[in-house]
C-alpha cells in the first residue's frame, strides 16, 4: 500500500466521526496493518465540531499529526471550514450534499476532486438517520481502499455485537449503510 492514508472525519458532535475512525483503525489492525487515531471534541459534546484524524498504512506511522490529507470527509458547514486548512492538490474532498448554509465558496481549491453524497439523505430516506455515520464509512472505504469492506464489517459486528444479538435487524441495516456509502461514491466519480 505505501505510504499510509491521511484522513480527516469532521461533523458535529454526535454525528459519529469518532465512532467511524476507531471502527476504521480498529478493521486496520485486525488486519494486522498500523493505525493511528486522534480524537479532536468541539467544546461541547453536541453542537461543537468533532475532528478524527486518523492514519492507516503498513509501515509504523511516525506522526500522529499532518498537514495535508488524502482524504477529507466534512458533515457540515462549519466541518467543511474548519477542515479546509488540511487540503493539498491530492486531498479528495467529500461532503454531504444536503449540508445548508454550504455556499461554493466555502469549498476549498486546488484539491483534486470533490465529491458531493447524499448521504445524510440516504440515510433519511433508505434506512435510518443513525446510520449516517456508518454510511460515512462506506464511503470512506470506497474512495481509499484503506481496508476491506469485510473487514469494516467484522469491526462494526465487534464494536455493535451485542446490539445485533439484541436486534438482527440492526446488523442488516448497518452492513446496507456501508455498502450504501460505498455505492454513493461509486455514483460521485
Amino acid at each position: 500500500m505505501g505510504k499510509p492514508w491521511k484522513i480527516v472525519l469532521a461533523g458535529e458532535g454526535g454525528q459519529g466521526v469518532q465512532s467511524v475512525a476507531g471502527i476504521l483503525a480498529d478493521a486496520a489492525n485486525d488486519q494486522g496493518r498500523e493505525a493511528l487515531y486522534i480524537p479532536n471534541f468541539g467544546v461541547e459534546q453536541r453542537g461543537g465540531v468533532s475532528v478524527a484524524y486518523l492514519q492507516i498504512g503498513d509501515e509504523p506511522v511516525g506522526a500522529p499529526k499532518f498537514q495535508t490529507a488524502d482524504i477529507i470527509i466534512a458533515l457540515s458547514d462549519r466541518a467543511v471550514t474548519r477542515t479546509t486548512r488540511y487540503t493539498g492538490p491530492d486531498t479528495v474532498f467529500v461532503y454531504d450534499s444536503g449540508i445548508e448554509n454550504l455556499k461554493d465558496e466555502d469549498l476549498p481549491t486546488g484539491v483534486k476532486k470533490i465529491l458531493a453524497i447524499p448521504a445524510l439523505d440516504a440515510a433519511k430516506r433508505e434506512l435510518h438517520p443513525r446510520v449516517f455515520n456508518v454510511i460515512i464509512m462506506g464511503a470512506v472505504i470506497k474512495a481509499t481502499g484503506v481496508v476491506p469492506e469485510e473487514k469494516a464489517k467484522e469491526a462494526l459486528e465487534k464494536k455493535l455485537g451485542y446490539k445485533f444479538e439484541q436486534k438482527p435487524e440492526l446488523r442488516d441495516m448497518n452492513f446496507k449503510a456501508i455498502e450504501r456509502g460505498a455505492e454513493l461514491v461509486a455514483e460521485a466519480l
